[in-house]
């Protein structure tokens, strides 16, 4: 076996995925305190403490608690190298989060125990269905009140028409929380309480047929809840179909307490177990083997600033195909020139450190100089494959956005052109007008909160919102259209994205209705390929 192929085999590339406060940032924690990338678990809200998720590095995401943007987190575990893309949880972020499952092989899942499924994860769950993306669920929070485990197990294959299959099994829960029996090696898993989640703990294993010990570490009420759970989840239920899991028909399910690594480690060690090294990925009619020699990545999150000392922009790429050198020259497909990947990067949250080479399955930072955008494909030189472009969805919300500041129009329009290139807006004018009156389309409100800080904290620019009462936004497929001819509502509006593609704005579903009814040749689509 080659050096390529086995460095490849280890990879494991996942997303981390969940509604807001389900626990995933600390779970993220959890994952690196056990792979030994943290000595000590900090607190994710900040206030206990002075440390803050390792994950989070924005100062607004501190000030908050959530996560706004998508980190990306590298680690060796027992001779695995993992790759953890750790998702906002906040709704308002959700396409960053859908271009970040673009660059995953597989998605963990993360439920609050108390709450089940939420609506930020029916609709994340989505997003891994429509790619076939393996899910792992772990149901957190175990250490306190929670639902009826058979309760949680039917409401997620009934929400999401999937089959589940329990690899533990909880102990109690809330105060009585004891900890979790182990399906495959039918052995207790206890644990005690006493650092509340700082440091690493092993769980003491008991194995079920040593009957006092368990009583001992459990109850006898526990141990008989126990024993009649056992029968009921062996009798019933799916049988466990690793082609079923890696078909994403089949999830695995965990139970345990990322507060207080409860269950962290033993799920850690399934999942590496169970999850695929780096997949094949389709550019066109080609498919692109991991294993292949020749180099291939593609760009799928762009981020501005994430050194305030230097003002950079970085450009992750998720490396598809073959092994990246630093000196090497690569083609840049969408820009048609061969260029070499300056500052190449490995990323542990805001920490970065320069690397020479890196593997199929790796995410990569590289200085962007303003030549990338999602979705651009990197290959070796005469290869020139194209992976198909990351959708750019329709916002929800618009507002039109000035500056305060009328001599600050470089900083005004650098600082809009580049936060609209990470994704996190999307900005369009009137034909004609530019930068004079920019409107800001995003797809939830609070990343016009977002928007408004990082021009003030990032650029210098003070700026002024105006709501617009504008509901939907479609692209124009029709080419050479005369606008002036077309039956609208007097509400409807023509704008142009910064490409110069044609679209219209819409008050209500009623106006996209006359539009389309009163006006058969027009075309309207929700969604641009970039």
């Amino acid at each position: 076996m080659s050096d390529l192929t086995q460095e490849i085999q280890r990879r494991r590339t996942f997303a981390i995925i969940s509604h807001p406060d389900a626990g995933k940032t600390t779970l993220t924690e959890k994952l690196l305190l056990y792979g030994g990338a943290i000595q000590t678990a900090g607190s994710v809200k900040g206030k206990a403490t002075s440390r803050h998720a390792v994950s989070d590095w924005m100062d607004l995401e501190k000030q908050r608690g959530i996560s706004i943007t998508s980190s990306v987190l590298q680690f060796e575990y027992e001779g695995y190298c993992i790759n953890i893309l750790d998702t906002p949880g906040h709704q308002d972020f959700s396409e960053d989060t859908y271009r970040t499952l673009m660059a995953a092989d597989s998605a963990v899942m993360v439920l609050d125990a108390a709450k089940g499924i939420e609506p930020q994860t029916r609709k994340l769950f989505k997003v891994c269905a429509m790619r076939s993306i393996p899910i792992f669920t772990f149901i957190n929070k175990m250490d306190r009140e929670a639902r009826d485990p058979y309760e949680l197990m039917e409401e997620l294959e009934k929400e999401f028409g999937i089959g589940t299959y329990p690899i533990n099994w909880p102990i109690g829960c809330g105060q009585d929380f004891k900890g979790v029996y182990d399906r495959g090696d039918r052995k207790i898993l206890s644990f005690e309480d006493s650092h509340r989640g700082q440091s690493r703990i092993r769980a003491i294993e008991i194995p079920l047929e040593e009957s006092e010990a368990v009583e001992k570490a459990i109850g006898s009420r526990l141990k008989a809840t126990l024993m009649d759970d056992i029968e009921l989840i062996d009798g019933a239920g799916y049988d466990f179909d690793l082609d079923q899991v890696h078909a994403g028909k089949l999830s695995p399910v965990f139970f345990g307490s990322a507060l207080n690594n409860f269950g962290v480690e033993e799920f850690l060690e399934h999942f590496l177990k169970m999850t695929l090294s780096p997949l094949p990925r389709m550019a066109g009619e080609e498919i692109v083997d991991p294993f292949d020699t020749a180099f291939s990545a593609f760009v799928f999150k762009i981020q501005a600033n994430m050194n305030k000392a230097h003002r950079d922009r970085i450009a992750f790429m998720r490396i598809c195909s073959g092994k990246f050198t630093r000196e090497k020259e690569y083609y840049h497909v969408q820009g048609e020139k061969e260029l070499r990947l300056a500052q190449p990067q490995q990323l542990m949250a805001s920490d970065r450190a320069v690397i020479d080479e890196a593997y199929a399955g790796d995410i990569i930072g590289v200085f962007d100089p303003g030549i990338f955008s999602i979705g651009d494909t990197i290959c070796e030189k005469g290869k020139n494959i194209r992976f198909a472009g990351i959708p750019t969805f329709a916002p929800e919300h618009f507002a039109s956005v000035e500056r305060i500041d009328t001599m600050k129009r470089k900083q005004f329009e650098k600082g809009i052109e580049q936060i609209a290139q990470e994704g996190a807006i999307q900005i369009f004018h009137e034909p004609h007008t530019g930068f004079e009156e920019v409107i800001v389309g995003v797809v939830g409100v609070l990343q016009f909160e977002v928007l408004e800080y990082r021009l003030r904290t990032e650029y210098g620019v003070e700026v002024r919102r105006r709501d617009l009462p504008f509901e939907a936004i479609r692209w124009v497929e029709n080419e050479d259209l005369d606008f002036h001819s077309l039956n609208l509502t007097s509400d409807t509006r023509r704008v142009q994205d910064f490409k110069g593609n044609d679209l219209l704005l819409f008050t209500s579903p009623w106006t996209i209705n006359w539009a389309l009814d009163k006006n058969p040749t027009l075309r309207l689509r929700e969604f641009s390929e970039n």
